[in-house]
């Protein structure tokens, strides 16, 4: 008798239920973890008394949303051991240099694989001196008039930063003018000046704009300066829009990405002392033989052999030294094994108001000065 065995019905859709979990775990690759972002408040300058306001409703408006927020204002935070927990970092209302060069490295690193940055009003009074932060915002704050209503024009409803608004929005802030615009940026806010005294941007004033930059999504809005406007919806809503926009589709952070190499680890180098007590130096320069040649404002070249930890006066170089003159800069020749040729820019020891650019040859850890050959005369005061 041939027997057959009928699987009960419940069987595939037994299989099903966790083919459905894998396949929702395999399209979102934080397996169903909410977003997170650092909202970083550190000042260095000028400190906006609406930060602690703004804190506490971004963290209301975070969590009602399904977003998680971390908050600092501790600039040590930026490792990219901790900036990898993050889908968007939130400059809020920083001022300032706020980074130090590792840090930057850090955060510059964490854009390029990926990351997201939220910019909020005093975000481009940040960073002047490095230029790619500048280009990350989108700009840099220049000046600012009262405070005092507006009309700002919404030039793109399609964003979620600016989808709710209607085409023209009034409201009363701090409006501000900008310097070093990045052309590349797509602009959802501009104001009408002839609304507001003080503007100095022109017809086509940015306010809110957002781009990919660097590898990175970056948005950014000069509104925010009141403690009032953490209070008002269409703002709330704005903020929450570029958040969104900046968390992206939460994909995980790519460090095989970034073009920025890391830094290395400063605590697997060993400092070794090979000079100390020297007397106003200005700069220094190795030789081709291995030896360390530098230079003291007051005249005295110097010769260290990092062999034996020797360093020695070469020669003393007669120099006017008063005020801030002097020996004052050193280059040697990229042909010095043939013509043992060094350069020298210094004050000369005399009547004449000028400085020199001249040419010597150092041989025999000594200098000729019978070879000066003087190759640029700089007049000067004294």
């Amino acid at each position: 008798m041939k027997h057959t065995m009928r699987l009960p019905n419940r069987i595939p859709v037994l299989l099903i239920l966790p083919l459905a979990v894998l396949f929702m775990h395999s399209c979102d690759p934080n397996g169903g973890i909410p977003p997170r972002i650092l909202v970083f408040s550190k000042t260095e300058g000028y400190r906006h008394q609406s930060i602690p306001v703004a804190t506490a409703a971004l963290r209301r408006l975070c969590a009602d949303h399904g977003i998680a927020m971390d908050t600092t204002e501790d600039a040590a935070d930026f490792t990219e051991k901790n900036l990898k927990r993050y889908n968007a970092v939130v400059f809020l209302c920083t001022t300032g240099d706020v980074l130090n060069p590792a840090q930057e490295t850090a955060f510059q690193r964490y854009i390029q694989a990926g990351g997201g940055y939220v910019g909020i009003h005093s975000a481009t009074d940040t960073e002047y001196g490095w230029t790619w932060y500048g280009g990350l915002a989108g700009g840099y704050f220049t000046s600012h008039p009262k405070i005092q209503d507006a009309t700002l024009i919404v030039k793109d409803h399609d964003h979620p930063a600016t989808e709710h608004l209607g085409d023209q929005w009034q409201r009363k802030d701090e409006w501000y003018n900008f310097k070093d615009l990045n052309p590349n940026v797509h602009v959802l806010l501009t104001i009408d000046e002839s609304t507001y005294e003080g503007g100095a941007n022109g017809p086509d004033h940015p306010m809110s704009w957002y781009h990919e930059y660097d590898g990175g999504r970056a948005f950014y809005t000069a509104l925010g300066h009141t403690a009032e406007s953490y209070s008002e919806p269409a703002f709330l809503q704005h903020l929450l829009g570029g958040i969104r926009y900046a968390i992206g589709k939460k994909k995980r952070l790519d460090y095989r990405a970034c073009r920025t190499p890391e830094l290395p680890d400063p605590t697997r180098f060993q400092k070794n002392v090979l000079a100390a007590d020297l007397n106003e130096p200005m700069q220094f320069g190795m030789l081709p033989t291995g030896k360390i040649l530098l230079i003291e404002r007051r005249g005295a070249i110097k010769v260290l052999d990092p062999a034996t930890g020797l360093i020695n006066v070469a020669y003393k170089l007669p120099v006017y030294s008063l005020e801030e003159d002097g020996l004052l800069g050193m280059a040697i020749d990229p042909g010095w094994e043939k013509n043992h040729w060094i350069y020298l820019y210094y004050s000369p020891a005399t009547d004449e108001s000028v400085n020199l650019l001249s040419r010597f040859v150092f041989a025999g850890d000594t200098l000729d000065r019978a070879s000066e050959k003087v190759m640029l005369k700089v007049d000067v005061q004294r």
